[in-house]
């Protein structure tokens, strides 16, 4: 996916990762050939919206290696309750089905990228 295929999400403004709801989780994130960066939100979060350009920075850093999506928690509670999700933006990497490690808040992209490199 190029540069030029942005997806909406993230509030108002427009970010490469791929939304996902409680009913494409499995197939979207646990059943991925690649690992899979998940971000938890929602779109009245200004952390979340500052996390926003990191994720697009992510995905094109690592693209065909990652996969960068993200689950609405007021639309998708199913997920968000499954994996305890308490606070937002709380990020996942899933690999082979499994959650491997995880960041809450607006994280610096380098430990985005250390989750990453650590199952590459």
């Amino acid at each position: 996916r190029g540069a030029g295929s942005r997806r909406a999400g993230l509030g108002d403004v427009r970010c490469m990762a791929v939304p996902a709801s409680d009913e494409q989780f499995k197939e979207m994130v646990l059943e991925s050939d690649v690992p899979t960066l998940v971000v938890f939100w929602a779109s009245w979060c200004g952390p979340c919206r500052m996390l926003k350009p990191v994720l697009d920075e992510m995905e094109i850093d690592y693209s065909g290696k990652i996969k960068v999506v993200q689950v609405n928690t007021d639309e998708n509670q199913e997920a968000a309750t499954e994996y305890g999700i308490r606070s937002i933006p709380t990020t996942m990497l899933f690999k082979a089905g499994e959650k491997l490690d995880m960041a809450i808040g607006a994280v610096p992209k380098s430990t985005l990228e250390a989750m990453v490199l650590k199952q590459l």
